[in-house]
């Protein structure tokens, strides 16, 4: 007999306000104001988040947060960790105008001596990350794992080939 797997659902609700802005919403959280970027439409809001703002911190948030559990459960110290991305649109392979990559940059400072383990860690995340394996676009991932000793970096700058 086969096992069925593991599904979870993650509902929002999402309403028009006017012109091209909607205010999305999940349950027992704060709604959020989307609208078209400014890329797209020379009278957008600026400050206002856009679905293409969404799926680049989906992927970089998932990202972080996988890290951030995989070294709980591993117990490694982290003393620092940052994701920072660019969701990169353009035209597609097949066509199509999309996003063609995400460019994620990840800082990690550690205790001197478990730069090795972080890194191996990061890479075992970023093949993990629900969000980043859903998607039919690039991700690329640079690493930049710090050791750092008591009051200052000892560590060197350690980059993905």
């Amino acid at each position: 007999m086969a096992t069925k797997s593991k599904e979870h659902a993650f509902p929002v609700a999402v309403e028009w306000e006017g012109a091209r802005r909607v205010r999305v919403g999940v349950h027992r959280k704060a709604p959020l104001a989307v609208a078209t970027p400014a890329q797209f439409h020379r009278e957008a809001d600026p400050s206002v988040w856009s679905p293409e703002d969404l799926l680049t911190a989906a992927a970089a948030s998932c990202l972080a947060v996988t890290i951030a559990g995989a070294a709980e459960r591993d117990e490694l110290l982290l003393e620092e960790l940052s994701v920072d991305a660019t969701g990169i649109v353009g035209r597609r392979d097949d066509g199509t105008f999309g996003f063609t990559r995400i460019e994620q940059r990840v800082r990690v400072a550690v205790p001197v001596g478990d730069e090795g383990r972080a890194r191996q860690l990061v890479e075992r995340a970023e093949s993990t990350c629900l969000v980043a394996a859903s998607l039919d676009a690039e991700v690329e991932t640079e690493v930049n794992v710090v050791g750092l000793a008591l009051g200052g970096v000892a560590g060197a700058r350690l980059r993905d080939a």
